[in-house]
């Protein structure tokens, strides 16, 4: 895997599943792995979701956490959460800011605009070192974890 130069990460302020304001500084200390999805309840987004549901456990031990991001209303993202056991947080983003911010935005099959599926690895620092664009939903968190050991053994050897 090839490393990118690392780059601040946009900050956000937005609001959780539960209501609550969730911003860039209350992850700051922990690795971030900050996924873009289309829409809660739908067969990709749902097998995305359910992917890094599945590997939290892990995620979790090497001090990673995962935040989903989409212009849902909090309400939708507390039904998925609830449906689906999501043990992570999901941020709702209607007016798009961070999701222009991080370039998750764009054309899409058949020239519509909306939310590209795409995911950060935001280090303790705030720093982006992994970007991944056009994300696959099956398998992504099993690269998304094999891609943060590479990158904490990295920063380990600074």
């Amino acid at each position: 895997m090839k490393v990118s130069t690392p780059y601040p990460a946009p900050d956000f302020s937005l609001q959780d599943e539960k209501g609550e304001t969730r911003t860039l500084a209350d992850y700051k200390g922990k690795w971030l792995v900050l996924y873009f999805y289309p829409k809660d309840d739908t067969p990709g987004c749902t097998i995305e979701a359910c992917g890094f549901r599945d590997a939290n456990d892990t995620l979790l031990a090497k001090r990673a956490v995962v935040v989903g991001v989409s212009r849902d209303v909090a309400a939708s993202h507390d039904a998925f959460v609830a449906k689906y056991t999501l043990p992570f947080t999901l941020l709702s983003d209607p007016e798009q800011n961070t999701i222009i911010a991080y370039g998750a935005w764009g054309k899409k099959m058949f020239g519509q605009e909306g939310i590209l599926r795409k995911t950060f690895i935001i280090n303790p620092e705030g720093q982006v070192v992994k970007a991944y664009g056009r994300v696959i939903p099956t398998g992504h968190a099993s690269q998304v974890l094999a891609d943060l050991d590479t990158l904490q053994q990295a920063s380990a050897d600074v």
